[in-house]
């Protein structure tokens, strides 16, 4: 499984066709995570700033239309998806939970 830390906005802005975020444009590929402590690092690292629920899509690598890759540098790899993510591909989404301060601290379920 990849996670795929998004803001909720971004998600459901277009509900009825593969999530495709900026970074498929601008890079050639979706940014992921390999697995909870890592997409909790991103999400505090990038997004604390977002207003709003921020989720963590939980994605079947065997579902994916677009290949994964595992890049980075040295011993920290980061799964990367070369295409959209189909949304068929998304096993479950969670929801980042945050302290007072706006640090992401746990994911759960999304009620």
């Amino acid at each position: 499984m990849l996670l795929h830390v998004v803001p909720l906005d971004d998600w459901s802005a277009e509900p009825g066709l593969p999530y495709a975020p900026p970074s498929l444009a601008a890079e050639g590929f979706v940014h992921c995570s390999p697995d909870e402590r890592a997409a909790l690092a991103i999400a505090d690292g990038h997004y604390r700033e977002v207003t709003g629920p921020l989720l963590v899509l939980v994605i079947d690598e065997s579902r994916l239309g677009g290949e994964v890759r595992w890049e980075g540098s040295g011993d920290v790899l980061f799964p990367h998806v070369y295409g959209p993510i189909e949304r068929s591909a998304v096993t479950a989404v969670l929801e980042v939970r945050r302290d007072a301060d706006g640090r992401a601290r746990e994911l759960a379920p999304r009620a």
